[in-house]
């Protein structure tokens, strides 16, 4: 499938969504929609995923050239821009599908679900959970899969990320492999899953155990991504019900290399690695024997491939176990302890 991503003032920075799809998706993107950046193209900003042009708009496209657009911004609240509704308009003018994973649901705006059924296409809100989900029974831990749990000492660390990479790299290895996705990114990128922060919080858990139980007698190995930190002010809730639900036999950390307070929430400062460490095994112990094993630092944001194997080192010392980052040195020491 052909697809533009709209990422409009966000790209590459703010836009994990899309920077997710362009390096993960088998869709072949045809433009990245960006206001800011307009004629230049992905690879001047990001080398190592699909490139792709970056246009104004989605009107810089001919409707023959694309078959779907993807919303690549995840904003803080999940809100929609009224700025991005001329690109919505004009996809579906085009008989474009539109794929969202917003909390604001496109398919209920009503100028939108009347352009999707004139032109005969479809609008899929990828955040809008199942209506059957309920509570979990604490059984993830019966499926004969290893289940390993990416978790963040903040959100925006790179948890799907790792995620996908450890899964991804755990296959070439010859492993049987799967990931099980919880937020609207790796959605988008699998092509199922359940939106874990938009489901009814007792049934959290539930939904992640759902997913466990459907794929992990069929898998050697499920990467299970995380969501949040168990820290956040706003989303510690969505962290504790996928650790309580996964019920976890292995942990990865993840953390953003110089990150010292929360994203979006800058009057917080992070904790020291090791109450990460003690949080999250003591907050899973009573219901799974989790334990963090390994650490991934996001390094994105140093330049230098020196100062960035100097910031991994430091992270593996501080931990006291391997760590990576796993876009730029590989999984290879992770895989060791985790398979």
């Amino acid at each position: 499938m052909q697809i533009a991503i709209l990422a409009h003032e966000e790209f590459p920075g703010r836009a994990k969504t899309a920077l997710g799809v362009l390096r993960y998706s088998d869709d072949e993107v045809v433009a990245v929609l960006d206001r800011d950046n307009a004629g230049q193209r992905v690879s001047d900003f990001v080398p190592d995923v699909q490139d792709a042009p970056i246009r104004e708009g989605m009107a810089d496209l001919a409707a023959e050239d694309v078959d779907a657009l993807l919303i690549g911004i995840a904003p803080i609240g999940g809100g929609f821009e009224a700025s991005w509704r001329e690109d919505v308009r004009t996809a579906l003018d085009y008989g474009c599908d539109v794929v969202s994973g917003l909390h604001y649901f496109l398919e209920e705006d009503e100028e939108f679900a009347a352009l999707a059924a004139e032109n005969d296409c479809e609008i899929r809100d990828v955040r809008k959970p199942p209506e059957d989900l309920t509570v979990s029974q604490g059984i993830a831990d019966q499926v004969d899969a290893e289940i390993i749990l990416t978790v963040g000492t903040d959100c925006s660390v790179g948890k799907m990320t790792v995620s996908m990479e450890l899964a991804r790299d755990a296959r070439e290895a010859g492993h049987d492999a799967a990931v099980i996705p919880t937020g609207q990114t790796g959605i988008m990128i699998e092509g199922w899953g359940n939106p874990i922060d938009r489901v009814v919080s007792d049934f959290t858990a539930g939904a992640v155990e759902e997913m466990i139980l459907e794929k992990g007698d069929e898998h050697d190995y499920l990467f299970v991504e995380g969501q949040g930190s168990i820290v956040h002010p706003a989303y510690s809730a969505v962290t504790c019900g996928i650790l309580h639900g996964a019920m976890a036999d292995k942990l990865v950390l993840c953390h953003d290399a110089g990150r010292e307070v929360i994203h979006g929430y800058e009057s917080f400062a992070l904790p020291d690695l090791s109450t990460y460490v003690d949080l999250y095994e003591n907050l899973a112990a009573p219901v799974a024997d989790s334990e963090i094993v390994a650490g991934a630092l996001n390094t994105s944001n140093l330049d230098d491939d020196a100062a960035a194997r100097e910031a991994v080192d430091e992270y593996a010392s501080d931990l006291g176990m391997p760590a990576s980052d796993v876009i730029r040195f590989g999984s290879e020491d992770l895989l060791e302890v985790l398979l």
